[in-house]
C-alpha cells in the first residue's frame, strides 16, 4: 500500500498485490474537498512571490479523508502487510512542536487524526518546494562550508531556495520562538510515514538527499552544513534511516484500532517523489529516464557520481550503495510546440516528416533554443551554429526542427554524463511523458544516447515505486528473520512488474555520428554559459 502528496494537488494512496498488480485506488483533492484552507494547487502564495507554503493539518485532514474513501472502495486494510509513501512536496518540512510526540504515541482511535493534532506543529504553514525565498541563505551555506562545487561534493547539490536546509535557516532567522520551540523536523515523507508509527520516523536517505545537508557518501549529516544553517538542527532532524527499503517498525495501535490494519503491518520508510518515481520505473544502473513534458526531467542510476553546479545526486531510493542522478530542463515540449507551429503549421505529422527529412547529425549544424530561461545550465536565447561552426540568423525548416530535437537531447546527455552516469552495453533510456508516443523523436533519442529506447505506461510511478518499496521493506524483513537477506533486493521484489515495450534501436552508424557532434555541443554550451 502507499500513499503520498500528489504533486501538490491531491493526496493519493494506491495498493497492489502480490502479483504487484493496483487493486484499489482513491484520492482527495486539497482545494476542492478542504477549501476551508483556501489553497491554490494545494499551495498558498505569499504577497511576496516568492513565499509558498502549506497547512500541515490539511495533509492530516486529508489523510482521515482518504482512509474513508479507502474503506468505501473496499480495501481489507487486514489485509495490507506493509505501507510506505512519498512526499511529493520533496524538500518540503513539518515542524514539530515540543510534546508532539506524546500526542502521537497517544492517539485516540475514535477520533480524527486532524482533531488530535492540531496543536501538534510549532510552524503551522509547511515550506514547500515552490518556495523561492531563500537566496541569502544559500549564499551563506555555500560560502560557509567553501563554495558551491564544495556544497555540491558533500550534498550532490549546489545550494538551491526550495532545499530544506535553507528553509530550516530562514525560519530561524525570521522565528526564532518557533524555533526553539519545535522538537522535531521532518521531510514531508517522514512526517507521513510518522503518522503511520504513532511516532517520529527518520529520514529517508534518498529523499534527504535535497536537503542540502546529507553527506551523501558518508549517509550522515554533515556537521558544518548543520551549523551553517541553525544550532541544534540534527538533534532535531535524528538520525537518518541507514538504508533502502528500511523497516520503520509495526504501524501504531491507533491504525490498528480504529482501521482494522493487523498489528504486524510494516511502515517502511517513506521517500520522496523524484525517488519514487525512479523506483517505479525500475531503473538500473546505466539505466536512463526520460521524462518528457512541458519541462523535461532526466532521472539515471549511477555507481560513480560526480556532483555538478547543475543538477542533482541523491542516494538511490533502491540501492543505499548507489546513487540517482536528476536533472531538470525548463525548455521541454512547450519548446518543440513552438517550432511545430513555426515550422510545421502546428501538425505533429508535419513535424515528424521535417525531422525524418535531414538526416541523423544534421549536416553539422547544431542549435541551443532556451526560450524561456534555461536552469541546466543557466542560460538563454537562441543559438544556432553551421557545420564550421560559424554563428547564423536562421536554418530551413527541416534543419530547424532537427536542431531543436537534437540540440535538446544532447543537452540531456551531455549533463548526465557530467554527474557520472556511463552508457554500457546493456544501458537502455526509458522515455514517459506525452511525447514519448512519438515515434520519430524515439529514433531521436535512440540515436543521441545509442541505446534502445522503451516505454511504459506508466501511470502514477511514484506512487508504484513507494509500494514497490513497502514490498522490498516487507521482503527484507521476512528474509532476515530466515536468515536469507543476501536474496531481497529491489530487482528481484519487483521481477513481476509488465515489462517495458521496446521503441527502436539506435542507427548503426549513431556513434560514429554524434559522437563529434556531442563534443561540440558540449564545447558551443560552455561557450554560451561563459559569455552570459
Amino acid at each position: 500500500m502507499f500513499m503520498a502528496p500528489q504533486k501538490y494537488a491531491q493526496l493519493k494512496a494506491l495498493a497492489i498485490d502480490c502479483h504487484l498488480k493496483v487493486i484499489c485506488e482513491a484520492s482527495v483533492m486539497f482545494d476542492m474537498e478542504l477549501p476551508e484552507f483556501r489553497t491554490h494547487g494545494g499551495v498558498n502564495a505569499g504577497a511576496d512571490g516568492l513565499t509558498f507554503t502549506a497547512p500541515a493539518i490539511m495533509w492530516v485532514k486529508a489523510l482521515d479523508m482518504l482512509m474513508d474513501k479507502l474503506r468505501v472502495a473496499g480495501l481489507d486494510f487486514a489485509r495490507v502487510a506493509a505501507l510506505s509513501g512519498a512526499g511529493q512536496q520533496q524538500h518540503g518540512c513539518v515542524l514539530w512542536r515540543a510534546g508532539a510526540e506524546a500526542t502521537l504515541s497517544s492517539l485516540e482511535p475514535d477520533q480524527f487524526l486532524h482533531q488530535q493534532l492540531e496543536s501538534a506543529f510549532s510552524v503551522r504553514n509547511s515550506p514547500i518546494w515552490m518556495d523561492s525565498s531563500t537566496t541569502a541563505q544559500c549564499r551563506a551555506l555555500e560560502q560557509y562550508v567553501g563554495g558551491p562545487q564544495k556544497l555540491a561534493d558533500i550534498t550532490g547539490s549546489r545550494a538551491y531556495e526550495r532545499f530544506t536546509g535553507n528553509q530550516i535557516a530562514k525560519i530561524h532567522q525570521q522565528s526564532p520562538e518557533a524555533y526553539k520551540n519545535t522538537e522535531r523536523i521532518s521531510l514531508v515523507s517522514s512526517f507521513g510515514a510518522s503518522l503511520f508509527l504513532c511516532k517520529y520516523a527518520g529520514i529517508d536517505l534518498s529523499d534527504g538527499s535535497g536537503m542540502n545537508l546529507l553527506d551523501i557518501g558518508k549517509h550522515a549529516w554533515d556537521q558544518h552544513c548543520l551549523d551553517a544553517c541553525a544550532p541544534g538542527l540534527g538533534s532535531r532532524l535524528g538520525a537518518p534511516v541507514p538504508d533502502a527499503g528500511h523497516l520503520l517498525g509495526p504501524i501504531g495501535e491507533f491504525w490498528a484500532e480504529r482501521y482494522g490494519f493487523r498489528p504486524d503491518c510494516g511502515v517502511v520508510a517513506f521517500t520522496g517523489d523524484n525517488p519514487a518515481s525512479l523506483a517505479g520505473l525500475r531503473l538500473r544502473p546505466g539505466d536512463l529516464a526520460l521524462s518528457l513534458g512541458t519541462s523535461d526531467t532526466v532521472f539515471a542510476c549511477l555507481e560513480r557520481p560526480r556532483p555538478a553546479l547543475t543538477g542533482h545526486v541523491f542516494v538511490s531510493p533502491t540501492d543505499a550503495d548507489k546513487y540517482m542522478a536528476l536533472l531538470c530542463f525548463k525548455n521541454g515540449s512547450l519548446t518543440r510546440q513552438k517550432y511545430r507551429d513555426q515550422c510545421a503549421g502546428g501538425s505533429w505529422d508535419t513535424f515528424n516528416q521535417l525531422l525524418s527529412t535531414a538526416p541523423p547529425g544534421n549536416l553539422g549544424s547544431i542549435g541551443v533554443y532556451w526560450l524561456e530561461q534555461e536552469i541546466t545550465p543557466h542560460g538563454s536565447g537562441v543559438h544556432r551554429r553551421d557545420a564550421s561552426g560559424a554563428a547564423v540568423e536562421a536554418f530551413d525548416k527541416h534543419t530547424e526542427v532537427r536542431a531543436v530535437v537534437e540540440g535538446q537531447l544532447m543537452a540531456k546527455r551531455v549533463h548526465a554524463e557530467s554527474l557520472g552516469f556511463q552508457l554500457g552495453e546493456e544501458s537502455r533510456v526509458l522515455a514517459t511523458g506525452g511525447a514519448s508516443r512519438n515515434p520519430a523523436l524515439l529514433q531521436v533519442v535512440a540515436d543521441v544516447f545509442n541505446a534502445p529506447v522503451y516505454t511504459h505506461d506508466v501511470a502514477n510511478s511514484a506512487c508504484l515505486g513507494a509500494a514497490y518499496l513497502a514490498r522490498l521493506g516487507r521482503c527484507r524483513s521476512a528474509a532476515a528473520a530466515a536468515g536469507d537477506t543476501d536474496a531481497v533486493t529491489f530487482d528481484t521484489v519487483t521481477a513481476a512488474a509488465e515489462p517495458f515495450h521496446l521503441a527502436c534501436q539506435p542507427r548503426p552508424d549513431a556513434q560514429q555520428v554524434y559522437g563529434p557532434l556531442l563534443e561540440r555541443y558540449r564545447a558551443l554550451e560552455a561557450e554560451l554559459v561563459a559569455e552570459q
